[in-house]
């Protein structure tokens, strides 16, 4: 059922579970990657793999302090995590990770940020992010990303979202 919710979304679309293994994706998300191949982890993409690396820009600043306490707080909640854990052994032997890691930080969730990225066939741009929880996985997560060409951000900070006044 959520493989075909994600096949009909027009975005970028993707389901991992709670320890960030890809569950569910659409094609427009693995065109994203060299050969339309998506990572089967996508935290241990985002942070350990060189080709996430690349394709997030301005990984170290744009990237990395904003994914690194998403990964804390997974392990916070799911301490026994074999997954979690592995990738926080990979994570804090990283010379570029590890100052992250110890530093700390509060961005529990990616939902309406802008971050820049390069699309392997589009090219540089832009990346919205809308996230979710499938209700019946708890931890799990549905992202899509809403991809803008160019260098330029499309908005600022996306406000919460409210019902519209009518």
């Amino acid at each position: 059922m959520w493989q075909e919710a994600v096949d009909g979304i027009s975005h970028m679309a993707y389901i991992t579970d709670a320890s960030w293994n890809l569950l569910a994706h659409n094609q427009v998300w693995a065109d994203l990657f060299p050969g339309g191949r998506a990572p089967r982890n996508t935290m241990r993409w985002m942070l350990l793999d060189p080709d996430g690396r690349d394709t997030l820009i301005d990984w170290k600043t744009a990237w990395a302090p904003l994914v690194v306490p998403q990964l804390k707080a997974a392990l916070s909640a799911r301490p026994e995590d074999e997954t979690l854990l592995q990738i926080v052994k990979e994570v804090t032997a990283d010379p570029d990770l590890r100052p992250l890691w110890d530093a700390g930080g509060a961005h529990m969730h990616p939902d309406g940020d802008e971050r820049p990225i390069r699309h392997n066939l589009l090219g540089p741009g832009h990346v919205t992010m809308c996230a979710a929880e499938p209700m019946t996985a708890p931890g799990a997560r549905l992202i899509v990303l809403i991809f803008h060409p160019g260098t330029k951000k499309a908005h600022s900070r996306v406000p919460m979202l409210r019902a519209r006044d009518v």
